[in-house]
């Protein structure tokens, strides 16, 4: 009798998972797999007959389908109860603040509290109001304002120079990192304000010293689920050497199509698998000197740096473009390309933004000051600066498409 309901739980969870992913494939790998089956089709002559499908993308499809998985698997493993109010399932799947873009939370941590009775708590609103402000901060003083001139570059590579290669793909590495944290930041804030705890999904990442370290940094809700959910149940390292590369691979390459139906992000994956490796086979120093632990940081910087390159990209060939221009030897800076649409207050503007992202590294990583008033300055400071330093226009989060 047991092991025929274990064999139904096995269904029902096979079953679940198929939904899921299906509805994530319909929806977002479809027209992409059928665009190469035409470009083979071309390649002998056939038309291809499946059509296309003229559907919209829902909004934080990736991120609501694999926190549905998550609460599937956890109640196969037993480490969660099979929640019977269809209301509160509903309300994890899709609660707002993170409904876009995550965290991806897993039902142990966040379907407890929805049972929990919420009043007002000042030091929670606090709390909530800080993660907010900064949130935006990171969105739309830095991220927004980086963005112009990251689109610059990028719309205009036949004129770019080595340096402007570079000052664009750091400007991105920058981007990025406000544009997804900031929206971390917020949605932590707006559930903290009702007096819910989300996780931390970003842990001050380009201050890590290896590969793997950004990547327990770094989005941690999806690489920790990648982690739980394939890599482990793969074998972990706890196989042979070869076995352990093919995971990492496959995390990689997974994880980069998670972000995006084109060959880009299936690069982008592979670039962070071959970092991983590089970095299993090198020796290990144990010196903890602080040049030696700058040298690290900024070589994780840079490798990432040039990762995301093929992350921003339209195209393969974008990309391949992008990383010649930067690796070329024309050093002169194409100040017209830099300033263009918003001037050179605004590049001026650009670094000002960087310096603040620079000094928010010393503010407190949950952002509680111990004093009240310390508290109501640091938000009354950054309330104006946010009015005055943002873009006019603000451009849509990068992860909204994912």
């Amino acid at each position: 009798m047991k092991k025929n309901s274990k064999k139904q739980e096995e269904k029902y969870l096979v079953a679940s998972l198929i939904a899921n992913i299906g509805v994530l494939a319909v929806f977002k790998y479809f027209n992409f797999l059928n665009t190469n089956i035409t470009g083979l089709c071309n390649l002998f002559d056939i038309q291809n007959p499946i059509p296309y499908l003229s559907i919209i993308l829902p909004i934080g499809l990736s991120f609501h389908t694999f926190q549905a998985m998550s609460y599937t698997i956890e109640v196969y493993r037993g480490n969660q109860k099979a929640e019977k109010h269809f209301g509160i399932y509903s309300l994890y799947v899709m609660f707002y603040p993170q409904l876009v873009a995550g965290p991806i939370e897993r039902p142990q941590n966040i379907l407890h509290q929805f049972y929990e009775k919420k009043e007002f708590n000042f030091d929670n609103a606090l709390l909530g109001t800080n993660l907010i402000i900064i949130g935006l901060f990171k969105k739309m003083v830095i991220a927004d304002r980086l963005s112009a001139y990251v689109n610059q570059v990028y719309s205009s590579l036949d004129t770019s120079t080595t340096l402007s290669a570079w000052m664009a793909a750091v400007f991105f590495s920058l981007q990025i990192y406000c544009d997804f944290s900031g929206y971390s930041d917020i949605a932590r804030g707006t559930a903290k304000f009702m007096g819910y705890d989300l996780m931390l999904n970003f842990n001050r990442p380009y201050l890590s010293k290896s590969i793997s370290e950004f990547w327990t940094r770094w989005h941690i809700s999806l690489s920790s689920w990648f982690k739980d959910y394939l890599y482990i149940p793969l074998g972990g390292n706890r196989v042979s050497k070869i076995k352990l590369y093919r995971n990492i691979f496959i995390v990689f390459l997974i994880s980069g199509l998670w972000h995006g139906a084109n060959f880009t992000f299936l690069v982008w994956g592979g670039l962070h698998a071959v970092y991983i490796l590089i970095e299993s086979v090198l020796p290990k120093i144990k010196s903890q000197s602080s040049v030696l632990k700058l040298f690290n940081q900024l070589k994780v910087f840079v490798f990432v740096t040039i990762a995301w390159v093929f992350f921003r990209a339209a195209s393969i060939d974008e990309a391949m473009h992008m990383i010649k221009l930067m690796f070329s030897t024309d050093f002169t800076l194409n100040m017209t390309q830099l300033t263009a649409g918003k001037g050179p207050f605004n590049l001026m503007l650009c670094f000002l933004a960087i310096g603040f992202l620079m000094a928010a590294y010393f503010l407190p990583l949950d952002m509680k000051f111990k004093n009240t008033k310390v508290n109501v300055a640091f938000l009354s400071i950054s309330i104006v600066l946010l009015f005055l330093l943002s873009k006019d226009a603000q451009g849509e989060f990068i992860y909204f498409q994912f």
